[in-house]
């Protein structure tokens, strides 16, 4: 599956999708699937600054725990409380649903960092 086109990805395999100066940010399909069956999600603490590449979530599955990454700085605005009760929403809809926190990300260069879809699809095919 090929990843959508309108969102930026970084090498963790976060997907970013940008709306004015707020990114939505969760794991791609790739990601979900080599996870297994989601069965906790810790998500991030609202009003918390982060920096680019700061460990912010932590997912946990059947197979494993894995964190999950800020692609970019920014204060988290909002996280995806109904992954609370259905961390499995990532597993099943990981680019709308499965969305894991917003963020308002400090400076646009930022976005310039991250991978476009075929370059994203490049690297899942290397791994």
């Amino acid at each position: 599956m090929s990843a959508p086109q309108d969102l930026f990805y970084e090498k963790t395999h976060e997907w970013l999708r940008v709306d004015d100066n707020i990114a939505t940010v969760g794991i791609t399909d790739f990601a979900q699937g080599q996870l297994s069956d989601l069965t906790f999600v810790e998500l991030p603490e609202v009003g918390r600054s982060v920096s680019a590449g700061d460990e912010v979530a932590v997912l946990e599955s059947v197979k494993a725990a894995s964190d999950i990454y800020s692609p970019i700085a920014g204060k988290i605005v909002e996280v995806n409380d109904s992954l609370d009760d259905a961390p499995e929403l990532i597993n099943l809809s990981p680019y709308e649903k499965g969305w894991i926190f917003k963020i308002e990300f400090y400076k646009e260069e930022d976005i310039d960092n991250l991978m476009s879809a075929e370059e994203y699809d490049e690297l899942c095919e290397e791994e």
